[in-house]
């Protein structure tokens, strides 16, 4: 059983004479009774002037007829009596019992000067379908939701008055209100909405899931009531660059956590002024957290790059593997944007064969989320149907998590490569036949000078594990190598200028060049084979 005594009686006649909202003063009464909030508006209004209309001595009480969680409590504890004051630096004073019996009569209609409409209009139910139609017509799947609301930060400080103003007049009977006491705006709005919201959407509230409907709430006409806390904590507002104001939320929290009392009543009202105007929602938006795909990739073509290539904002080829890939996906998925990585990358003239190259694509605030194992078979074949360029196989949904064992392969994993050498002066096949005996060849290589405009420069210690050479004429060779991941190849053949040592042309003797290469393994496995 849910219900406000007679101690809660101060806090309903001073709040409701100032002003405030019957939601906000059941925050203040500490009531943390999620279904008494859900009661019609009207229906509340009344039964608090019910309630202050009884003036037995001992504790009354007036129900609202649920069973739910244990108020929040106010602490009976000694509490410090600030003095009377006004707004040049003190509370206004507290209305007499006329004054304020003729203010309750009044309140109903107005605009609640500390939730600024939120826990009025915007719970009711034309603002619910709104929302509803929004969600429906966004075309999202989902199976439940979350629901996140972001208010203005001058709510902050209207809530901050108004505690101070509660807070002189239990002082003066001896109890305590602790701001940490009071239920907070976001958590009554939420108790209220969700069902609402539920019952609408036909499917349950969840924290955990990953589709957001959220709504932003804006006040234009309170906008700068905050601004003077900028003079008094100047040190808690700092620009970020992704925040078009200082005043956010958490940095008007912040301020008000260390500005003094008299400080602030020397700038704000208190009780806060009774606003001509509610709130406005600004945005209601929808968002489903990203979804993932892997999957390993062929490249068949020497004149295709992994992304994009854009140079000086000029694009050189007209497609690349990254974009192969993900159009199909963007379109099944219903996509806002996408992320490509993958476990290394080829340049523009190298094939990768074999099994493949693991990759994953992260897709943006997808619209569709669920799909068959024979839908996504039927989305590798059309990615496969669509270009002879690559080949994808093994295409799954996996979790973000998973995509880490990609990434851990990148340079603690061997890769397997195929290169067709040329050489200046002729050789004999027992001129490169040695290089079969050797074994974890230790390199040190310099930041090749083609990838120095996007790598910083550093001396990388590799390994080549093995090789195995396949003599072709007086000038060509071929060479399988097997070697740690991140190893540059080219360079290890033509030596990069000497900032690749040892290298094939070093240990023959002679200029060597690359005219070939292919990745023929990248032994990460992951994701698992279909």
């Amino acid at each position: 059983m849910s219900s406000l005594t007679e101690k809660d009686r101060p806090i309903v006649q001073l709040l409701l004479s100032t002003g405030t909202c019957p939601r906000c003063i059941l925050r203040f009464c500490c009531v943390g009774s999620q279904t008494v909030y859900r009661h019609p508006y009207q229906e509340l209004m009344k039964d608090l002037k019910e309630f202050l209309k009884n003036n037995q001595e001992k504790e009354d009480t007036v129900c609202f007829d649920v069973v739910d969680p244990p108020c929040k409590r106010i602490r009976l504890e000694g509490a410090e009596e600030p003095g009377d004051v006004n707004h040049n630096g003190t509370v206004q004073q507290i209305p007499s019992v006329s004054d304020e019996n003729a203010a309750i009569e009044n309140s109903a209609a107005k605009v609640c000067n500390v939730c600024l409409g939120i826990l009025q209009e915007f719970c009711e139910a034309d603002f619910v379908k709104k929302v509803c139609q929004k969600v429906t017509t966004s075309d999202y799947q989902f199976t439940s939701f979350v629901f996140s609301v972001s208010l203005p930060p001058q709510l902050s400080v209207r809530e901050h008055a108004a505690w101070l103003l509660v807070k002189q007049k239990m002082g003066k009977l001896g109890l305590a209100l602790a701001k940490d006491d009071i239920v907070q705006l976001k958590e009554a709005y939420k108790w209220i909405i969700h069902p609402q919201l539920s019952e609408e959407l036909g499917v349950p509230a969840d924290g955990k899931v990953l589709f957001e409907v959220s709504v932003v709430f804006a006040h234009p006409e309170t906008d700068e009531e905050c601004h003077f806390l900028a003079t008094a904590c100047p040190h808690c507002f700092k620009p970020a660059k992704n925040k078009q104001s200082v005043f956010t939320r958490m940095a008007v929290i912040k301020a008000l956590e260390k500005i003094k009392e008299e400080d602030f009543l020397k700038h704000f009202p208190c009780p806060p002024s009774s606003p001509k105007n509610l709130c406005a929602a600004l945005e209601i938006q929808c968002n489903n957290g990203a979804v993932f795909v892997a999957g390993r990739y062929n490249k068949y073509s020497r004149n295709l790059p992994q992304t994009p290539w854009i140079i000086d904002g000029e694009r050189k080829l007209e497609s690349s593997v990254e974009e192969l890939i993900s159009e199909h996906l963007m379109g099944a998925f219903k996509a806002d944007s996408f992320n490509f990585s993958s476990s290394g990358r080829e340049d523009v003239d190298v094939r990768t064969l074999g099994n493949g190259r693991p990759f994953a694509v992260e897709l943006v605030n997808p619209r569709r989320i669920h799909f068959t194992a024979r839908e996504v078979k039927g989305l590798q074949q059309a990615i496969n149907d669509s270009s002879d360029k690559i080949k994808v196989r093994d295409l799954q949904l996996v979790t973000r998590e998973a995509i880490g064992r990609m990434k851990e392969g990148e340079e603690e994993k061997t890769k397997t490569y195929s290169a067709l050498i040329w050489t200046d002066r002729a050789i004999q096949r027992e001129d490169i036949a040695f290089l079969d005996d050797i074994k974890e060849l230790k390199l040190e290589q310099k930041t090749p000078l083609r990838v120095l405009h996007r790598r910083p420069l550093a001396v990388r210690p590799r390994v080549i594990h093995t090789m195995k050479s396949e003599y072709l004429d007086q000038h060509h060779f071929r060479l399988r190598l097997k070697t740690q991941a991140g190893t540059y190849i080219k360079e290890f053949v033509h030596g990069d200028f000497g900032r690749t040592k040892p290298n094939i042309g070093s240990l023959l003797n002679r200029t060597a060049d690359i005219l070939e290469l292919d990745v023929e393994s990248v032994d990460v496995d992951w994701p698992p084979a279909l």
